[in-house]
């Protein structure tokens, strides 16, 4: 005669659904190991149970179909069995299939909550731009010749801007700030709409679209800042400033995103500088004309067309030119005799 199957304890089911769950995708702490080497010492079914459920993480898509089938099953079979009035034997078993149903609906549970990990390098090449979707949920557009490092895990969510400009949409997450960081300091929330702008060593530029961050830029004894909806921060070697911008001025700030590139008596060499960083392109402004304000909105991947536009806006004072390495200028046009 066969013996009657062993009931399976409830609580070391759940422990073990429990241990699986925090194993799938994440690196348990010293403490986390003791912990869980005690209990798989405790009793002989904790291995086996934590395995089965090990198995059943690794395979959860296939299986989500036959969970399903299994709780429909289960509804079905109660009554019956009720009815039936079986053995006590059979009734352990209905019992156990029931614990293993609901222990593996705890750790669906837990796998489909666990937050996603992500670790990648993200690079734009010249005169390309990139939307893209962290592992959090975090919305980023990155503009051309900008490199970031994604390191998202259950722990927190660290991301590195080494160059270049990003606008992020920070998925809200108060257990898991979200930090950037620059090679002139960081950016520190939980979840808000910034943009920032990277140029190493030291050039930091922070700007608050909603929400609320904290920058700490790296400047010697420069202190953490609050900043809120828009508030900019810069920094760089020559010191941190903080300014306000109206909503037309925020706006334009982060006009890059729509293609575009909007000035408002902006100097002439700023201008050009922002187009040669855009394209990687080298472009020089004589002195004579590199502070001439320039205002209006141009479309940032026609570089051609910009500077066409400049020859009309400043038809007596501008012309340019292309030397044979590569290089444009934008020269005063020499005085007409």
């Amino acid at each position: 005669m066969n013996p009657s199957p062993r009931p399976i304890d409830p609580t070391s089911d759940e422990q073990a659904s429990l241990w699986a769950a925090r194993l799938d995708g994440s690196v348990l702490s010293a403490a986390d190991r003791s912990a869980l080497d005690a209990w798989l010492a405790a009793h002989a079914d904790h291995r086996n149970l934590l395995s089965a459920y090990c198995q059943f993480s690794a395979d959860l898509e296939q299986q989500m179909p036959l969970l399903a089938g299994i709780r429909e099953s289960s509804a079905e079979i109660e009554p019956a069995a009720k009815a039936a009035q079986p053995h006590p034997w059979m009734r352990r078993s209905i019992w156990a299939g029931a614990v293993l149903t609901a222990a593996a609906a705890v750790a669906l549970i837990f796998w489909v909550a666990r937050p996603r990990s992500q670790f990648e390098t993200i690079a734009t090449a010249v005169a390309q731009r990139q939307e893209l979707t962290l592992a959090d949920g975090t919305r980023v557009d990155l503009n051309a010749q900008t490199s970031l490092s994604v390191a998202i895990d259950r722990a927190g969510r660290r991301v590195r801007l080494a160059s270049g400009e990003a606008f992020f949409a920070v998925s809200k997450d108060a257990a898991r700030p979200f930090l950037v960081e620059t090679p002139a300091g960081s950016v520190r929330v939980t979840g808000t709409r910034f943009n920032v702008r990277s140029r190493p060593p030291d050039s930091l530029e922070v700007t608050v679209e909603e929400g609320s961050v904290q920058a700490r830029p790296a400047t010697v004894g420069a202190a953490p800042v609050a900043l809120t909806a828009g508030d900019r921060l810069t920094a760089d070697a020559a010191g941190v400033a903080r300014s306000h911008l109206s909503a037309t001025a925020l706006a334009n700030a982060t006009a890059w995103r729509r293609g575009q590139a909007v000035f408002v008596e902006t100097p002439l060499h700023e201008a050009l500088a922002l187009f040669a960083r855009y394209h990687g392109q080298g472009i020089t402004p004589a002195p004579a004309v590199a502070n001439l304000p320039i205002t209006g909105g141009y479309p940032l991947d026609d570089l051609d067309g910009f500077l066409a536009a400049l020859v009309e806006i400043f038809p007596a004072q501008v012309q340019v030119t292309h030397d044979l390495s590569g290089t444009t200028r934008v020269e005063a046009r020499p005085a007409r005799p």
